[in-house]
């Protein structure tokens, strides 16, 4: 782990982020605003992720975004002509993973355990345990964990 990791937590807190100190985010991650990101235990914002959270988002403990992944919680109104922006928290829950260069649009609900595959973009809701993958991101497998 990296030493100025505790520095860059301790920016965000003062930032009004809600994040533990176990929180690891790389120095290249990009977060547009602070105080709409709320990460759990051991949650991870891997190198180069942008997390363009105009809207809320939150990460689950154990969760990893790997690099390069785009976290977008905004939008805008096309059907209106002054093209308003809409603000759509993402949740992404416990123990999943979104695998590089992936995207995450607004709105978007990941459930504990899923796996969102390298360059996918997603647009709808993943379900528990399931791995999903590809533009637009379908369903792949059920995620299941071996036992030891």
């Amino acid at each position: 782990m990296n030493f100025f990791n505790k520095w860059r937590i301790l920016l965000l807190k003062i930032f009004g982020a809600k994040i533990m100190w176990s929180t690891n985010v790389y120095s290249s991650a990009k977060i547009w605003a602070p105080w709409n990101l709320e990460m759990g235990e051991y949650a991870c914002l891997g190198p180069y992720v942008d997390c363009y959270n105009q809207g809320k988002i939150k990460i689950g403990a154990n969760t990893t975004i790997s690099q390069k992944a785009y976290l977008c919680a905004s939008s805008h109104d096309i059907s209106d002509p002054s093209n308003p922006l809409i603000l759509k928290p993402i949740t992404i829950e416990d123990q999943a993973w979104i695998a590089a260069d992936s995207f995450i649009g607004p709105g978007v609900f990941i459930r504990q355990g899923a796996v969102v595959g390298a360059r996918s973009a997603v647009f709808k809701n993943v379900d528990a345990w399931t791995v999903v993958g590809g533009n637009p991101a379908v369903f792949i497998k059920k995620r299941e964990l071996k036992s030891f």
